[in-house]
């Protein structure tokens, strides 16, 4: 029995022993793989040209089709799309949403000097029945009619 206590040890030792990996060993004729580092040049933060607190002008959106709704008060939105399913106030932003059977017109409305009277400045649309989006000028075209 003593005489083969070493050769059950053997699978325990095999178990323990490591495998060269694919393409790389003193058999083939491919280095083994380099790893570069990879080099991340250090970023620049981006300094707002305004001091915290004061006030920003809006971008205004500027699309063919939309000239009849950019530059309107929520009370002209209204009277041309009826009234908003949503109206939604934080701060100085105003925001309007307008259902229809084919679309769904969200209409941001932010003042453009301090203390004026917010006006809308960008639309976004999408369909109803999957909320994908649509083209904004055929919305407002469609929740006129």
């Amino acid at each position: 029995m003593k005489r083969f206590a070493p050769l059950l040890v053997l699978p325990l030792i095999a178990a323990c022993a490591t495998t060269p990996r694919a393409g790389t060993g003193p058999r083939t004729n491919v280095p083994a793989p380099v790893s570069n580092p990879v080099i991340v040049p250090p970023t620049n933060p981006v300094r707002p040209t305004t001091p915290p607190g004061a006030f920003r002008p809006p971008r205004v959106m500027s699309v063919p089709g939309l000239e009849g709704v950019i530059g309107q008060t929520a009370s002209a939105l209204q009277s041309q799309f009826g009234a908003a399913r949503l109206n939604v106030v934080e701060g100085d932003v105003r925001k309007l949403q307008f259902a229809g059977e084919a679309c769904v017109l969200d209409v941001y409305l932010y003042p453009l000097t301090p203390g004026a009277q917010p006006t809308a400045t960008y639309v976004d649309a999408r369909r109803s029945s999957d909320g994908l989006d649509v083209d904004r000028a055929s919305c407002v075209a469609a929740m006129r009619r």
